[in-house]
């Protein structure tokens, strides 16, 4: 969609041009996530950033997270029982009728209506949901409903930010980390940036080549898989017997030592 909401986004991915009325989204502390502290915090009932306290939050209809729980709301959705990084498309025929509306400039208000109540649904289920995120704020401001786009423009905003602080993806050594594959090339996206192709660099790292925009832009960027594949093959231990002992140089070393 080449629509002002998407470009405002991309400049939050980017970090750079923000408009003023985003300019204090971007100052922020957050660094690389400590994923043993987030582990620790999000999952005990007494700490503030218990998962179930910070996930009532991000779904009210408010803007009162700050930046370091958006941080561990984020990366808490690791630790969580029904976490699954290659889970299914939710609803997907549903999904397949509403794809068309998307690409459509001029969308009635029942096909509006459609959009978001699938986009509502969806983040109720995984309100990571980086893609529906954005269409819930394009409706609500299609639909004149500007306050409601403000609020969760806000929370996408975060989220973009939360992936951003992790690292610049242009080395290993600053790898990105996000909670699940799509993400690498939602972020991405949004930054304004055409991922070309992806591969697995071991021990634990997607790389997504893109398409240079200028001659100062890098080839792709690294994405550590780590915490994903960790997490995936704890609740997948199956999966795991049919690797080979010793993986060959062409394939990923997903044991758990490996990917600890």
């Amino acid at each position: 969609m080449k629509l002002k909401t998407i470009a405002i986004l991309m400049a939050v991915a980017l970090a750079v041009a923000l408009p003023t009325k985003m300019s204090a989204v971007i100052h922020s502390s957050l660094g690389k996530p400590d994923l043993s502290a987030i582990k620790e915090a999000s999952t005990d009932p007494d700490s503030k950033f218990y998962y179930p306290t910070l996930l009532k939050s991000f779904m009210a209809n408010d803007t009162t997270m700050t930046d370091e729980q958006f941080q561990y709301f984020y990366y808490g959705t690791l630790f969580q029982e029904d976490y699954d990084p290659y889970r299914q498309t939710f609803r997907p025929k549903e999904l397949d009728v509403l794809k068309p509306i998307y690409q459509k400039q001029d969308q009635s208000r029942s096909e509006r209506q459609m959009v978001l109540d699938y986009a509502i649904a969806a983040i109720e289920d995984n309100p990571v949901n980086i893609q529906q995120l954005v269409h819930r704020v394009y409706t609500y401001e299609k639909s004149k409903k500007f306050d409601l786009a403000k609020i969760w423009q806000y929370k996408l905003n975060h989220i973009l930010l939360v992936i951003a602080s992790s690292g610049d993806g242009t080395t290993p050594e600053t790898a990105r980390i996000v909670v699940y594959p799509e993400h690498e090339y939602d972020f991405l996206n949004l930054a304004g940036f055409m991922a070309t192709g992806q591969k697995f660099e071991a021990p634990r790292y997607d790389v997504i080549s893109v398409k240079q925009r200028n001659s100062n832009d890098p080839e792709g960027f690294y994405y550590d898989i780590s915490e994903m594949l960790h997490q995936y093959f704890l609740k997948h231990p199956s999966e795991l017997e049919d690797q080979d002992d010793e993986p060959t140089d062409d394939e990923p070393d997903t044991t758990p030592e490996a990917i600890e």
